[in-house]
């Protein structure tokens, strides 16, 4: 793993982690919450200086980050602490932080998109005695909709070729609807079977085709990378939860790192552009990743905090800080023994490879 990899990855890392952070921050001091300290990094501070009664920290160990705010998890009620908000303004502070991943995602997809177009779900060709063909559809036709679901890239036509093979199995018709010189229709394609075994269309297209957008569009498309990355997160967890997915295909920092290493040199054969692109698309993702995974609702994470809150609402009076403390706290506690488990999954993969 080279060194320049270790450092794009800590400064990727750092970019969304301090983002997250900036969230909690920003509506922190939007509604008069004291911030003790807004710091980049854990472990003993390096670099810090106090402005406004919140002390800003650059510390040590270049993973993670924190906004910490007065009296957070002490139950305090205090003026200007955590505790003395209103319930709505406890979930906006909790909830920023997540929201923000998902917009700076959203920067970066916008920015990508823009420099390299999109990958429109356009059909370049139609397989020869294959439905689609029969069904009338015709390289330049743009896909809308698969069984009722807007598509957007091409990308999520072969995900649902790829992920859909029982349904498309038991010979029940897809419903495709597509647009044709500005003229929607629809068309229902009974898919057959190749000599692999596998069941398709007959369309033919391509995720690394892009297409150039306009401004306009780059802020519509870059959206649709950040559905596409949400999307695929709610799907490994699904494979996850059903048992399709192990602990050895899950990774932690040190595998993502892994992962920018072996990008960067496949990248870099083509230029510093497309390192530049293939990063931002991996930031897209990550970011994305990290906003989706803090809104599960686990204790000690952002979507355990809401769904206390949330509690709290329905039942119109606040639950003893005491033991959401403890809750948070065990929580906490399991989450780095995962950490911990898949961190060392991380290495045991790489010294084995």
């Amino acid at each position: 793993m080279g060194h320049l990899s270790i450092i794009i990855g800590i400064i990727i890392f750092s970019i969304i982690v301090l983002f997250h952070e900036f969230g909690h921050f920003l509506l922190a001091k939007l509604n008069h919450v004291v911030v003790v300290e807004f710091s980049l990094g854990m472990g003993p501070r390096l670099i810090s200086f106090e402005k406004g009664g919140t002390r800003y920290s650059v510390k040590l160990l270049p993973f993670g980050g924190s906004c910490v705010m007065l009296g957070e998890d002490l139950g305090d009620m205090s003026e200007g602490t955590f505790g003395s908000k209103s319930v709505w303004a406890r979930i906006a502070i909790v909830a920023a932080g997540p929201v923000f991943n998902f917009i700076l995602a959203w920067i970066l997809a916008c920015i990508m998109v823009g420099s390299v177009g999109v990958d429109r779900p356009v059909i370049l060709d139609v397989t020869e005695d294959y439905p689609a063909q029969q069904a009338g559809l015709e390289a330049g036709d743009t896909i809308l909709s698969i069984n009722g679901k807007r598509i957007w890239l091409y990308r999520e036509v072969s995900d649902f070729v790829n992920s859909h093979q029982a349904l498309m199995a038991s010979g029940d018709p897809v419903r495709l609807t597509y647009s044709r010189d500005g003229e929607k229709a629809t068309a229902l394609i009974v898919p057959k079977e190749d000599e692999s075994g596998r069941y398709k269309l007959g369309i033919v297209g391509s995720s690394y085709y892009r297409d150039p957008v306009t401004p306009g569009e780059a802020l519509l498309y870059g959206a649709a990378e950040v559905r596409y990355w949400i999307k695929a997160v709610f799907d490994g967890l699904r494979l996850m939860f059903t048992g399709q997915v192990t602990l050895n295909d899950v990774s932690g920092p040190v595998g993502i790192v892994e992962v920018i290493d072996e990008t960067y040199e496949e990248s870099k054969q083509d230029g510093a552009f497309y390192v530049w692109i293939n990063m931002l698309n991996l930031a897209v993702l990550l970011s994305a990743n990290l906003g989706v995974m803090n809104l599960l609702p686990i204790p000690a994470l952002d979507g355990g905090r809401l769904l206390f809150f949330l509690v709290e609402v329905v039942r119109g009076k606040r639950l003893d800080p005491e033991l959401e403390g403890r809750i948070h706290l065990i929580g906490l506690a399991v989450l780095l023994a995962l950490m911990a488990l898949i961190l060392a999954n991380d290495v045991r993969r790489i010294i084995v490879h």
